[in-house]
């Protein structure tokens, strides 16, 4: 454990050393300054008011940003190691794989998680300040979202980490992942597929094996129990899953694919030439 928690800590310094991780906090920081000079929170948008309305905001840029920073980020974290003879190093010591990989997970994950998190706590802060009411069973839930995003998205740059032995394939890799599961992140488009012979159910259940829609569809229902934005696709899901449970999928679903992703990449890593 000691060793594990060494590793995560030498992540977590090599990533404060780095121009992305204060890229990547100005992004979410700055953008949450943004919509406080804008005066977003004091705007109303389909009946969306104060804090409610910045969250909504919010939701609409992790969705897009979140994914591609936590993957081009993280995909050249053992890649990158290995690389530049760094991993080579690190063997030289006492430290074992399961130590090195984990730990590498564990800081990573701090460093992706902190600065989302505390964008999201200024803007609770924010609308506190300013009067407003504080929803906490919404701000809770949305957190859960943020912490089951950036947990599957880091489970699979950490799968592709392992798998390629180029920074250069890991980068193009993460965004052809990205693209990919860009691309199928609105069930609308699913009304092109429903022109096939194929049940709606089946479709519909194919959509919700993207983590990006899940999380959209999780956020939404946040602010909106009916899903009404989403159109006829909403009385599926509502009647099959419920609203509960839909919740519970979205948060829980996302946690156990970044398991799955992890574990595989672990394996992978364990088996592969790790020089």
């Amino acid at each position: 454990m000691k060793n594990l928690l060494l590793v995560a800590y030498l992540d977590i310094k090599e990533s404060l050393r780095s121009k992305w991780f204060y890229v990547y906090a100005i992004v979410f920081g700055g953008l949450m300054a943004l919509f406080f000079v804008t005066g977003v929170s004091d705007s109303v948008v389909m009946g969306f008011t104060g804090l409610s309305r910045l969250l909504l905001v919010f939701i609409q840029v992790t969705i897009i940003i979140l994914p591609i920073f936590i993957l081009i980020t993280t995909v050249k974290s053992i890649s990158g190691d290995r690389e530049s003879n760094v991993l080579e190093y690190m063997l030289s010591f006492p430290i074992s794989l399961t130590h090195y990989y984990w730990g590498k997970m564990l800081g990573r994950f701090l460093t992706v998680f902190l600065p989302v998190i505390f964008a999201l706590i200024l803007g609770v802060a924010f609308g506190i300040a300013k009067g407003g009411n504080l929803p906490w069973a919404m701000i809770s839930l949305y957190s859960a979202l943020l912490f089951a995003m950036c947990f599957v998205f880091l489970g699979i740059a950490f799968f592709v980490s392992t798998l390629v032995k180029s920074s250069d394939i890991a980068v193009g890799s993460s965004f052809m992942i990205w693209i990919i599961l860009l691309a199928f992140i609105d069930i609308a488009l699913i009304g092109l597929m429903l022109q096939g012979r194929v049940s709606d159910g089946l479709i519909i259940s194919i959509a919700l094996t993207n983590p990006i829609e899940v999380f959209r569809i999780g956020a939404i229902s946040l602010f909106d129990p009916e899903l009404t934005v989403i159109g006829p696709v909403a009385y599926y899901l509502l009647d099959t899953l419920g609203a509960k449970l839909l919740m519970f999928y979205s948060i829980f679903y996302p946690i156990i694919l970044g398991i799955f992703f992890s574990f595989m990449g672990y394996i992978a890593f364990k088996k592969k030439d790790l020089l």
